[in-house]
Order: structure tokens, then sequence, then C-alpha cells
């Protein structure tokens, strides 16, 4: 896998916790910076981690999957992608935020499950995690600032566009595995 791809795949992944940082920009009018850090760092961390876990769990059943790798990454980043683009055109529920460290907790797991499905996908295609989960961990962090300083500023973006977009880049990524590989 190329680093172009897995800065798409970082980019892709991190759409999630853009679009939750956004959301609490949006709410949030005191302690932005601190907030806008607590937020971006547990994101980050978590979207880091995850795929690290993903792909040492994979090396244990390696040698039973290792046959079908490129159509589990085809199936795999399809389903991201289809989720993606589904989860994109669902009603968004509101609720009130809360920024404690048992919601950053959760806020950091819900948005770094499909990383853990991206550790996998990595250590299949052969990718050594390290630089990947650095990659990943750095666009998140970065992704969910921008998204919580631009909540207040750009309410008129839906990011359902974003995560559409994010589907079609995973759409694109498993496209590649069983293309080019």
């Amino acid at each position: 896998m190329s680093y172009l791809s897995i800065i798409i795949l970082a980019f892709a992944l991190s759409v999630d916790a853009c679009a939750v940082s956004f959301s609490y920009g949006l709410k949030f009018k005191e302690e932005r910076l601190k907030n806008a850090l607590l937020l971006s760092s547990f994101t980050g961390i978590f979207q880091g981690l995850m795929p690290v876990i993903g792909y040492f769990l994979t090396n244990f059943v390696r040698i039973y999957i290792q046959p079908y790798s490129n159509l589990i990454v085809f199936l795999i980043f399809s389903y991201l992608g289809f989720k993606f683009i589904k989860d994109a055109n669902m009603p968004q529920k509101t609720k009130e935020l809360c920024i404690d460290l048992k919601c950053l907790f959760l806020i950091g797991i819900a948005t770094s499950v499909d990383a853990f499905s991206a550790g996998i996908t990595l250590s299949l295609c052969g990718v050594l995690i390290v630089k990947p989960a650095i990659l990943i961990g750095l666009v998140t962090f970065a992704n969910s600032n921008l998204g919580f300083y631009t909540g207040g500023k750009l309410r008129h973006l839906q990011t359902k566009y974003l995560e559409i977009f994010a589907g079609v880049l995973l759409l694109l990524l498993a496209l590649k595995a069983v293309i080019f590989n």
C-alpha cells in the first residue's frame, strides 16, 4: 500500500472525528482552546491506537486468511465506504453534548471503530503499522481541530457531504485492492 493510499485512508478515517468536532465547535463557546485540544487529542489517540490493535490481532490468524487478503481488503473497504455513505444520509439526532472524561473516551472509541478494520487491512497488505498509525492519529488530530474551529464559522456546511466524500475514497481504495494487487 502506497503512502498516498495511507494518507487517503487517514483522511477518510478522520472524517467522523472532524464531523463530531464540528458539532462541538458549534455548541461550545467558552474554553474553546481547551475543549478543542481535549477532543482532538482523544480522537487522534484512539484513531492511532485502533489500527494497531486490529493489526496485531490479525497477525494471530494471518496464516488462515492470507490467501484471501485482497478479497478481505476489498470487502472491508467496501463495507466502510458504503457505511459512511449510508450514515451520511441518515437523519441526525440532536442531543446535548458533554466533554467530560467519560464522554471523551466514548467519542474516541466511537470515532475510531472503523480504524480497527483499517488495521486489519494494513496487516493483510503487509504494511508495517507504526508510520500509518502515527499518520492516522496526526491527521485525525488536525482534522478534529479543523472541525472544531470551523464549526462556528461554517454553519451552512453539512457534514453529510464530507462523510459521502470519505465513503467514496474508501470505495476507491477497495477497488484498488482488487484491481492493482
